[in-house]
Formats: C-alpha cells, structure tokens, sequence
C-alpha cells in the first residue's frame, strides 16, 4: 500500500474539514438563516467548495498526479468561498476551513 506524505495527509485532512464544514453550514446554518445565507451566488459557491474539497481529496486518496490541478482549482474556490462567508457574516467557522483548506491546498499544487 502506497502512503501519502504527511504533507499530503495534511492536505486531505484540510479538504474533508471544508467539505464537512461548507455541506453542514449550508444545509444547516444558512437554510436556516435564510436571507443573504441563502443568496444564490454565496449558497452556489458554498456547494461548488464543498465538492471541490471533495475531489481534491479524493484525487489525492487514489493517488493520481492530477490533484495537482484539482488542487489549484480548489484553493482558488476556496478563497472565493471564504470571503463569501466573510461578507454574509457569521460564518467564522466556513471562513477559517475554506481559509486553511486554501494554504494546504497552494502548496500541494505548487
């Protein structure tokens, strides 16, 4: 069985958090909320972000050299979604997985 790096590892871990935290936020937090949580272009990022999480993770689980791509994408989704949230406002949670999902995810692309 091949293993990933811990910088890898890192990285995956990263991507599950902000896809757990987007998903759970916005079917629970911002449905609930409603009003700006619930705006289409900030709930749409927040499921785009979740799924990007999602397959950079995956992508690095099977071990092919695309995550690299995968990764680029999502740090760039993950900025985007980040300071969606930032802007709605009481997000911090979403805001700071998306922001650390971004770090982890620039450096396994570089």
């Amino acid at each position: 069985m091949k293993h990933t790096s811990p910088d890898m590892q890192a990285c995956i871990d990263a991507c599950l958090a902000c896809y757990q935290t987007c998903l759970s936020m916005a079917m629970n937090h911002c449905l609930e909320a409603g009003g700006k949580h619930v705006e289409p272009a900030h709930f749409r990022l927040m499921m785009a972000c979740a799924e990007m999480c999602r397959t950079s993770a995956h992508l690095m689980l099977i071990g092919t050299p695309e995550h690299k791509q995968s990764c680029r994408a999502c740090a760039e989704i993950c900025e985007a979604c980040a300071a969606s949230c930032e802007a709605v406002g009481d997000m911090d949670d979403c805001v700071s997985a998306c922001r650390s999902c971004a770090e982890r995810c620039r450096a396994m692309a570089a």
